[in-house]
């Protein structure tokens, strides 16, 4: 009799039969489960766990979890069931509509292999090495177990085959921030940035996915001949925002602006009264431009080069000189300072010319000879 039923059963389940079992007991490589509505028994092989390779059958599943399997062979004593046949067909459904509407999805990292990244979606998914980021990875060993976000970029069910980036879902994201990030900006702003590229011309600075340039006059409120001398790769700086074109996705930043301008406190550092050491950096025909500290350019008018007489400031100075210089005024607002050269020279002084008074006039009055000497031409 219950041979008989064993056949009437097996006629039943037939092979692609679909069916629900309960796990009853997990063995290394294999899974027992009571299958519904029969009295065989069901083995699910560890090969018919998963798409993955599977060490243990613990690590799928659990006693009494309820399964949905395919029946894949028909014995007298027991019905052979796969679990991973389910898992897929329900996968790629699923797979396919991630695929069309091109779907961010998050999914565990199962194992590291050659070449790329294992995930479990139902089916086996591969994420080649140059799709896991958007920058080079040596080593992919610390991924195994992270949850990372995808995009499917290739999938194809006749060939069992499912190509995933997260890449793709990176560089999205930059897109997205960086277009945000430039409707948010607007002239004036200071923000922090990260020094990224140094041409002749200025710097890339990152502020925050992505770059600006600031040009090498808005480096330093000093003279910089390059970039180099003044900022360098992965430095922290701050930036002003001096401009935004949307359309070009060009950025215009000023590390210059956020610094203290050369004039800051320059009453308390160029008192009046006070002597200071410059370099005559230009000479004009009212004067000359003397620079006492960085950035600050002082004028000697031309009537404070010398107690000479000068036609040109030419006549006694030449660019690139050292000279010492008295402070005159000072005006912080305006940015202007008065100098002079001449207030701390001595002044020439002539020496009286000598008159030698005749033999004949000395005990006489000078006013006497003079007198005597104009009578004489009348005569």
């Amino acid at each position: 009799m219950s041979e008989d039923m064993n056949q009437v059963e097996a006629t039943i389940f037939q092979v692609g039969v679909k069916v629900k079992g309960k796990v009853i007991k997990v063995e290394e490589k294999h899974v027992l489960v009571s299958v519904e509505n029969s009295k065989l028994d069901g083995i699910i092989p560890i090969s018919e766990l998963s798409s993955l390779h599977v060490e243990k059958a613990e690590d799928v599943v659990s006693d009494l979890d309820e399964l949905e399997l395919e029946v894949i062979k028909v014995e007298e004593e027991a019905l052979i069931l796969s679990k991973r046949k389910i898992d897929a067909e329900k996968a790629w459904d699923d797979l396919e509509k991630k695929f069309e509407s091109g779907e961010i999805f998050e999914a565990e990292i199962k194992d590291v292999v050659k070449g790329g990244l294992v995930v479990d979606l139902g089916v086996r998914g591969f994420v080649p090495a140059s799709l896991v980021e958007d920058h080079f990875v040596e080593d992919f060993s610390d991924y195994k177990g992270k949850t990372l976000t995808f995009k499917i970029v290739e999938l194809d069910k006749e060939k069992n085959r499912l190509i995933l980036s997260h890449r793709a879902v990176v560089e999205e994201e930059k897109i997205r921030q960086k277009q945000s990030l430039l409707e948010s900006l607007q002239p004036g702003q200071v923000l922090e940035g990260t020094i990224q590229r140094i041409t002749d011309f200025g710097a890339f600075v990152d502020i925050g996915g992505i770059d600006g340039l600031v040009h090498i006059s808005q480096l330093s409120h000093q003279h910089v001949e390059k970039p180099s001398d003044v900022v360098e790769e992965g430095q922290k700086v701050n930036v002003k925002v001096l401009s935004v074109d949307r359309d070009k996705d060009r950025i215009s930043l000023s590390i210059k602006e956020t610094l203290p301008g050369p004039w800051t406190n320059i009453s308390e550092k160029a008192p009046k009264g006070s002597i200071l050491e410059g370099t005559v950096k230009r000479l004009i025909s009212y004067g000359a431009f003397v620079e006492v500290f960085p950035g600050v350019e002082g004028l000697v008018h031309i009537s404070q080069i010398s107690h000479k007489h000068i036609g040109t400031p030419h006549e006694v100075l030449k660019e690139g000189q050292t000279v010492q210089v008295k402070v005159l005024d000072v005006n912080e607002e305006q940015q202007r300072l008065s100098l002079s050269i001449k207030e701390l020279q001595e002044r020439e002084q002539a020496a009286p010319a000598d008159y030698e008074l005749p033999e004949e006039s000395k005990g006489f009055q000078l006013g006497e000879v003079i007198g005597d000497k104009l009578k004489n031409l009348k005569n």
